[in-house]
């Protein structure tokens, strides 16, 4: 009898031995069931200030629609004063030209922020500045230099059906982004110097849209460094060219 008890006590120990990693499964399945779906509700709201230029003639005629010309600043004018907007590219230049073609809005981006990081921002502030002003939604045209040649190549290529043409300058993007672009025409500029952004950049975006079908342009600064936006911007051909673009 006795043996007979022993026996029967190794059996039980085995059977709890089989039976205990069962039940922790068990016990894991069961807290997984307890989890419940919740949702976090998030309201975004951003202020973005950009500096606004009418041509001389947008008051005379109220009946005509104008293009529109977007620059996005480097990192060197992020912050809140929109004085600093106007140190590069078409903001520097676009209160001594009246006869400058293009209604012009230049945003602003806060201190630490990038406009990569701001799109959806930036697409807001088009959807706004598109209902205040008579614009030709066919000839919306992007550039920006150095942080905002980055934020060109990228708000280009996730909204590539909006711009008539884009103008990114010594800035880059993500390659595998770049066959979005295939149908929109872009002209890329860059020194060759380039200490703060490499040329490649701008070369390897270039290459990828055309590899993809497109027909993107650039031209390469001999000897310049990462101020090639003052020929760019200086470059009158630059202006005719975005003109001779439109959204069909």
């Amino acid at each position: 009898m006795k043996l007979l008890l022993i026996n029967n006590s190794a059996t039980l120990k085995s059977r709890l031995i089989f039976f205990i990693p069962i039940l922790l499964i068990m016990n894991q399945f069961v807290a997984a069931q307890l989890q419940t779906k919740e949702v976090a509700t998030i309201v975004h709201k951003t202020k973005l200030n950009y500096l606004l230029w009418l041509p001389a003639n947008y008051k005379k005629d109220k009946s005509k629609t104008f293009p529109l010309l977007i620059f996005l600043h480097g990192s060197g004018e992020r912050g809140d004063s929109l004085e600093l907007v106007k140190k590069h590219g078409p903001p520097s230049f676009v209160e001594t030209r009246p006869d400058f073609p293009f209604i012009t809005v230049s945003p602003q981006s806060a201190p630490g922020a990038r406009w990569v990081w701001q799109i959806s921002d930036l697409q807001e502030m088009l959807k706004q500045v598109k209902a205040i002003y008579r614009i030709d939604s066919t000839r919306i045209y992007l550039t920006g230099l150095s942080m905002g040649g980055f934020g060109t190549w990228a708000w280009a290529c996730a909204y590539p059906k909006q711009f008539a043409a884009i103008v990114p300058v010594c800035g880059g993007g993500i390659i595998q982004y770049a066959r979005e672009l295939k149908n929109t025409p872009v002209w890329a500029f860059h020194g060759e110097s380039d200490p703060v952004v490499p040329v490649n950049r701008t070369v390897e975006m270039v290459e990828a849209v055309n590899a993809a079908g497109g027909s993107a342009r650039m031209t390469i600064y001999p000897g310049v460094g990462h101020d090639s936006w003052v020929k760019a911007y200086g470059d009158e051909e630059l202006y005719t060219w975005l003109l001779g673009y439109r959204l069909e």
